[in-house]
């Protein structure tokens, strides 16, 4: 059901993607009020038997309770014609059609763009894919890791000779969902005005290049290599110290200081007379190793106290725990807290836009797989006989609370 206040209160959203990027993209639109029916294998998503960090939950494993608030689940056989009918009318219904299947699955199933646009010319149809739909690499696996490498960003960072560090978090998944969800309400803008649906293309390669936006550009227009060096800078294009460095109790983050100001915070006469500009790229390794050998013998705190002090850009370096117990964190209401019925209480990052007239909400958390089958279908006018014969068929599917 909708939220008649919200920003896309009435609009309704097909999810029929998997694992990530798609789920967490339809989530955002849901977030802000969209009715999102998650279609799904009658067995359930994939995502709901792959347990991210062994959490598997009561019935419902973490990954997947985190990624499908806020949707409604109708589990549906699409290989079965009577399971693809349900489907195509619910298109008729639809606002934004969301597929994330391998190259060639859509069209096998009967839903890819030409079949539903002619069902409901007024469809946004968003298509996801690791590559591209098309090209030497359309049936390569788009695993976030693989993405991570291919994409240039690992070299930015850490040692040369040594193997770069991926990203802690699933980077290219995050940003491709944020895509999507850009994608699709920029194409529902121009249907408003122009009363146009439209294909919509998103692919994880893209989306992670683009991100690199300035360092690409850095290498393309100004020809600067992209060069790592022997000390682990944060990053090979920004002048050091630039990165991650340990303290007399843990570890703190400090950003490009002038060598003046850093030189008498951190008592390194030595670094006094550097150019800001020229010395701090040319001689970064040695900038950094003298850094890191000063910034041992104090704590994260009173260095912390010290850079503000001088104002020279540091932080401290979080865990979750950290995250979640932070006074900016707590002030800002970035995690949201709720009653799950299978679940329990459950806390999860929130909403990442504020609306002051039309603010997000959990409506409902992740859904069993088919919970709202019989709700979905009776929508559509069909009978209670009728939705018992396919459940007994086994062409939808249909799990309770």
């Amino acid at each position: 059901m909708t939220t008649p206040s919200s920003i896309l209160g009435g609009f309704r959203v097909l999810d029929c993607s998997i694992a990530m990027a798609g789920p967490f993209a339809a989530q955002r639109l849901g977030d802000l009020g969209a009715d999102v029916i998650k279609v799904e294998p009658v067995t359930g998503e994939w995502q709901r038997h792959v347990a991210a960090g062994g959490a598997t939950g009561n019935r419902i494993n973490v990954s997947f309770l985190s990624l499908n608030r806020n949707k409604r689940s109708l589990a549906v056989d699409l290989k079965n014609a009577e399971g693809r009918d349900a489907l195509y009318e619910l298109v008729r219904t639809a606002d934004v059609f969301l597929q994330n299947y391998r190259p060639g699955v859509a069209q096998r199933l009967g839903v890819d763009y030409e079949t539903l646009a002619k069902i409901n010319p007024r469809l946004v149809y968003v298509s996801m894919s690791g590559y591209g739909e098309d090209g030497p690499y359309k049936l390569w696996p788009g695993q976030d890791l693989l993405l991570q490498a291919m994409s240039g960003a690992m070299l930015s960072t850490g040692r040369t000779g040594e193997p770069p560090t991926p990203a802690g978090q699933y980077l290219v998944d995050a940003i491709t969902a944020s895509t999507a969800f850009e994608a699709v309400i920029a194409a529902l803008l121009h249907r408003e005005r122009t009363g146009e649906g439209q294909l919509v293309k998103v692919n994880m390669l893209d989306a992670i290049v683009a991100l690199q936006m300035q360092e690409l550009s850095i290498f393309s227009v100004a020809g600067k290599p992209q060069a790592r060096t022997a000390e682990p800078h944060a990053h090979v294009y920004i002048r050091a110290p630039y990165g991650v460095f340990a303290t007399q109790d843990g570890f703190l983050a400090l950003a490009f200081p002038k060598m003046a100001a850093l030189a008498q915070v951190i008592e390194a006469p030595e670094l006094a007379g550097f150019d800001d500009e020229r010395d701090t790229f040319a001689r970064r390794d040695e900038i950094f190793a003298v850094t890191r050998d000063r910034l041992r013998h104090r704590t994260t705190a009173a260095w912390l106290e010290a850079f503000r002090a001088a104002d020279i850009w540091a932080g401290p370096v979080y865990g979750y725990e950290d995250v979640i117990n932070d006074p900016q964190i707590v002030h800002n209401g970035t995690f949201v807290e709720y009653e799950h019925p299978t679940e329990g209480k459950v806390k999860t990052p929130g909403f990442p836009i504020q609306f002051t007239r039309t603010p997000s909400s959990v409506r409902r958390g992740a859904p069993l797989a088919g919970q709202h089958t019989r709700e979905i279908l009776g929508e559509l006018g069909w009978g209670a006989e009728r939705i018992d014969q396919l459940i007994d068929a086994k062409v939808i599917g249909e799990q309770t609370l």
